[in-house]
């Protein structure tokens, strides 16, 4: 055991956070976020941490860097007020997709953030549905690496969609795309696409979804191309009603308007980054992760094994 349990919201999710404090029947602790006039941030605790187990919910979504800084300042801050560990629950790891040196001359952001977790004063971390894997092996601290695929996978059988296919947007997605198929016990296909600059096209799609409900499955939605182009694949291909379904609501200009254009059933996600009102469309469906991270982190604090909370979804990862 590390004392009791202490949580602390940053600025990036509080809807979310004050879900987890529900969750876990544990208050959120006081702190004060000031953003001076010269764009420095300072952050103050409102109460003593010393010796207590604390957990930081933030998360580095939009705006990304401000959002980041807060939560390295923040980590700094509770480091130095003497707590027995301090935990960094990030609810979307923003520089994901920086995962390797894949061009001369180019930086593994990925790893940078998360060496700046560490040192910044992180015992450990807790995150959803990074986008490698790898990424967990660039921190120098134990985490949690978790899916929110077991959410909304569970969503979609209360549908009971008999004649339906699960569709990847894309190649790389493909091998978690097919661990979702089996669970939800329906047939793959995949959308082969290439990536032209900043555009994608997509060329062509293996496997049959004519006459079928398509599901078209991916870890997050950016401007949403590749999605649409997903979209357009399936449905020239003859499928029925059409199902979007992804964990990070990243929603960047002009993913909405896109979103809004396709003729699609429901567009399945999560509040793991906060989706504001202007961008919630009639028919999406949003999932809360609150209990899945309140219930982990209960377990981290108590010392449980944080494995059985998604042992049947550990084919995500």
């Amino acid at each position: 055991m590390h004392g009791m349990i202490k949580l602390f919201s940053g600025s990036g999710c509080p809807e979310l956070a004050q879900e987890i404090s529900d969750y876990l029947g544990v208050p959120l602790s006081g702190r004060d976020i000031i953003r001076f006039p010269n764009e420095n941030i300072f952050v103050r605790l409102r109460e003593s941490v010393r010796g207590q187990d604390v957990f930081l919910i933030q998360t580095t979504s939009s705006p990304v860097n401000e959002n980041i800084m807060e939560l390295l300042i923040f980590l700094d801050a509770l480091r130095r007020a003497s707590p027995d560990r301090v935990t960094a629950v990030i609810s979307y790891l923003a520089y994901a997709r920086s995962d390797k040196k894949d061009q001369p001359r180019v930086p593994i952001t990925a790893r940078l953030i998360a060496d700046m977790i560490s040192i910044a004063g992180a015992d450990r971390y807790i995150t959803l549905d990074l986008h490698a894997d790898q990424i967990q092996g660039f921190f120098s601290i134990p985490g949690d690496a978790l899916t929110t695929f077991s959410i909304l996978s569970d969503y979609l059988r209360e549908k009971r969609l008999e004649n339906a296919v699960v569709v990847s947007a894309d190649l790389g997605f493909a091998k978690k795309a097919r661990n979702f198929a089996e669970e939800l016990e329906l047939p793959l296909a995949i959308v082969e696409k290439r990536r032209i600059a900043r555009d994608t096209e997509a060329l062509t799609l293996v496997g049959d979804v004519a006459g079928k409900d398509a599901i078209i499955v991916d870890d997050e939605v950016n401007t949403a191309g590749s999605i649409s182009n997903a979209v357009r694949i399936v449905r020239e291909n003859g499928a029925r009603d059409i199902y979007l379904c992804f964990a990070h609501a990243v929603l960047a200009h002009p993913a909405v308007e896109r979103l809004r254009e396709l003729n699609i059933k429901e567009i399945v996600t999560t509040n793991s980054i906060p989706i504001p009102p202007e961008k919630r469309l009639p028919n999406m469906k949003i999932l809360s992760v609150a209990p899945l991270l309140g219930e982990v982190i209960l377990r981290v604090h108590e010392g449980r094994s944080v494995g059985e909370v998604f042992r049947r979804y550990h084919r995500y990862r």
